[in-house]
């Protein structure tokens, strides 16, 4: 038995040698970038999980350092989330009262829960589970994500306090009945930011655009209390360092949980993996699945035990991570580091910063995401694949965000057994034999389909040019025999030419080398 390299173990060795002091210091800005984005997001995200304030600091320091260090993006940021949040919420809150140390300890608990449900499925390599969501489900998605987290941030750029809306259609609707409430001062504030971050991208694309314009922001809400005075702020708390929390192993505690935690588990690594795809299709980096599955369980194990709920990919954070400009996961691990500086000792710095302009930052972010060429692209070359990316999109307006991405993988396999359940056919004629060339596998999908093509040739002696055909299935094999019985009660044969030895094996298992029907030719 082979025991795993030190890359398997601690993959960040295979990247952290590498690192210049040029990187280092960018990524300790983005980090620094990140960390003020992540504090009031994580503290809003808390809350709709029905979690003190301070719950979402920490799950925004241990798991985001795990998951980094561990992960296989370059770009993927971790963190709570208001998906997560959302579903973390209606599965506990029946059980205990919410805020409560009973509901504190069955949310680290289904964490717990589902970091072992992921961190198992990263071992038996089932991040294959990425191959499925389709780059036109990708741009889909993100083209979607990035409206409703528009959406979302609207309120707090005109100065409004709305709910939060399940999907991106009721947030417009509740938006617009309120349009007459907005706050002029807080809508100028967070314009302002927007075309300063704009501004940045545009004349100095090196310097931290994001960063420089909240600070800005900041200032400007400082400097003219006249006329910002009323402006919201990010509320002021009073951190410390995530504390261990010991968890019950109560079998009948973890029997009830264990649903939700599957779920909840699926729903992160789904989402993580888009993330995380998109990303590295941006940047052209080759993602290991399989290693970024393990990390996000191991995350979120770890995180359990230092009071951090469930984390999973953030497209805000990581689109912040891709558009600032970072080099590494070190982008990532400072961002932690940062959060956990501020969380102890500079949290009422943070409270200083005006909650439109982080809106203002966000849209900055949002149109970042949005990968305007590709999608121009996909329209030319093909008309299902943008059906595809279109029906992801509107799906995540319409839909919760977890399920626009189920809607468009759903519809990216439709399309695909559609196609392959029709294999290119190609017929000519030599001499007294039909002779099909058959392009693709003869699965349960397209065995009917090369049937009925095979009973339309009117010789009794039929061959098929098997060299393309890859894989064959029981359904494709009984088919081939029911045709080659209905051809020799008629006097004539079929015939396989240069099929893999794969495909005879199966083809002689249904009844035997002595009694299969089929003649092999080389």
């Amino acid at each position: 038995m082979a025991w795993p390299d030190r890359h398997s173990l601690l993959p960040f060795l295979s990247w952290l040698p590498r690192q210049s002091r040029a990187s280092v210091g960018r990524d300790l800005l983005v980090g620094l970038s990140g960390a003020i984005l992540a504090l009031p997001q994580s503290i809003a995200y808390a809350l709709i999980a029905g979690l003190p304030p301070e719950y979402g600091l920490y799950a925004a320091i241990v798991p985001v350092l795990v998951a980094c260090l561990w992960g296989s993006s370059w770009h993927l940021i971790c963190g709570p989330t208001a998906a997560i949040s959302i579903v973390l919420y209606t599965s506990v809150s029946p059980l205990a009262v919410p805020a409560s140390a009973d509901y504190i300890t069955l949310i680290l608990l289904l964490t717990l829960l589902a970091g072992i449900f992921q961190w198992l499925l990263g071992m038996l390599r089932f991040g294959a589970l990425v191959n499925f969501v389709s780059h036109s489900v990708v741009l889909g998605f993100t083209l979607g994500a990035a409206v409703v987290i528009a959406l979302g941030q609207l309120p707090n750029l005109m100065g409004l306090d709305l709910p939060n809306q399940a999907t991106a259609l009721g947030s417009l609707g509740l938006l617009l009945q309120h349009l007459g409430d907005l706050d002029r001062p807080s809508l100028l504030l967070g314009l302002g930011t927007l075309a300063l971050g704009v501004g940045f991208k545009l004349l100095a694309p090196r310097w931290p655009g994001l960063l420089l314009s909240l600070v800005l922001g900041a200032l400007a809400v400082w400097l003219l209390p006249g006329l910002f005075g009323q402006v919201r702020l990010v509320s002021a708390f009073a951190g410390h360092l995530p504390p261990l929390s010991p968890l019950p192993l109560d079998l009948e505690l973890v029997l009830r949980l264990l649903p939700s935690a599957v779920a909840v588990g699926m729903l992160g690594l789904v989402t993580s993996l888009s993330i995380a795809r998109s990303l590295s299709a941006r940047s052209e980096q080759l993602l290991d699945a399989n290693q970024e599955v393990r990390a996000q369980g191991l995350s979120n194990i770890v995180g359990a035990f230092f009071s951090g709920y469930l984390s999973s990919g953030s497209f805000t954070r990581s689109g912040l991570s891709y558009e600032a400009g970072a080099r590494s996961p070190l982008a990532g691990v400072f961002s932690a580091l940062w959060v956990a500086l501020f969380a102890v000792a500079g949290a009422g710095l943070i409270a200083h910063i005006p909650i439109p302009a982080m809106a203002g930052s966000i849209l900055l972010i949002c149109w970042g995401l949005v990968d305007h060429r590709a999608i121009r692209a996909l329209f030319r070359v093909s008309r299902a694949e943008f059906a595809v990316m279109s029906l992801t999109f509107f799906a995540t307006l319409l839909l919760e965000l977890q399920t626009a991405i189920y809607a468009g993988v759903l519809a990216s396999l439709f399309f695909y057994l559609k196609r392959t359940s029709q294999p290119r056919v190609q017929y000519s004629r030599e001499g007294d034999e039909d002779i099909l060339r058959v392009g693709g596998s003869i699965f349960f999908g397209a065995s009917h389909y090369l049937q009925v093509r095979m009973q339309r040739c009117h010789g009794a002696k039929l061959v098929i040019d098997a060299r393309q055909i890859n894989f064959i299935d029981y359904s494709g094999v009984a088919m081939l025999h029911q045709e080659a019985r209905r051809l020799r009660r008629q006097g004539g044969s079929l015939t396989l030419r240069r099929a893999r030895a794969s495909v005879i094996e199966e083809l002689r298992k249904l009844e035997g080398t002595e009694q299969c029907p089929i003649r092999f030719e080389d």
